[in-house]
């Protein structure tokens, strides 16, 4: 097996995170994944720009991992306009921590990142992809994109409407009329 046809493919990816102040009292920041950088350094934190009140960190460095598993859905991603790479931030629980949010993962997968957004416990962005990122992202899914035929499925030959189990109410003991209800019998004695 050749290295292009390798089942998984990683890239290290840096979040830009941009923090402006809180529109309400009950949000201290609003946070926004801005930017990814391909082929980034370990950060944590790293401070990058400052400009009226907003700042933008280098928040973390993750791994981008491509699975040929994944294929159909990272060619969603390629087909959005502009093709996105998805950030997933989550609150952060440390009280020493001084930013209230964390980096939890990074997906080029629009199915993965449909299923954190169904969760509604994490923040979900769509992060523009680099012209690079969408090539290399694009040459893995060439490399292990296999298109599956619809099949169509056909009927079972098996006739059943030959057989009439269940018709009739079990309490009747008569063959003759299955569909009768129960109070049209005639009691055979008075009950007391």
């Amino acid at each position: 097996m050749t290295d292009t046809q390798a089942k998984t493919a990683t890239m290290p990816l840096g979040i830009v995170l941009a923090r402006r102040p809180g529109v309400t009292r009950w949000a201290k920041y609003s946070w926004k994944a801005v930017a990814v950088l391909p082929g980034a350094p370990p950060a944590a934190w790293k401070p990058m720009r400052e400009e009226d009140g907003a700042e933008e960190f280098h928040a973390a460095t993750l791994d981008l991992e491509l699975h040929r598993a994944e294929v159909e859905a990272y060619k969603v991603s390629l087909s959005m306009t502009p093709p996105a790479v998805f950030v997933v931030l989550r609150a952060s629980n440390s009280v020493d921590d001084p930013h209230d949010i964390t980096v939890h993962a990074v997906t080029a997968s629009a199915y993965e990142a449909q299923d954190y957004l169904d969760s509604g416990e994490e923040i979900v962005e769509a992060v523009p992809m680099s012209e690079g990122l969408v090539a290399w992202i694009r040459d893995f899914c060439d490399v292990h994109f296999r298109d599956e035929p619809f099949i169509k499925r056909r009927r079972d030959k098996k006739r059943v409407d030959l057989t009439e189990d269940g018709i009739g109410d079990a309490r009747i003991r008569q063959t003759a009329d299955v569909y009768r209800a129960p109070g049209a019998a005639k009691p055979k004695g008075r009950l007391q």
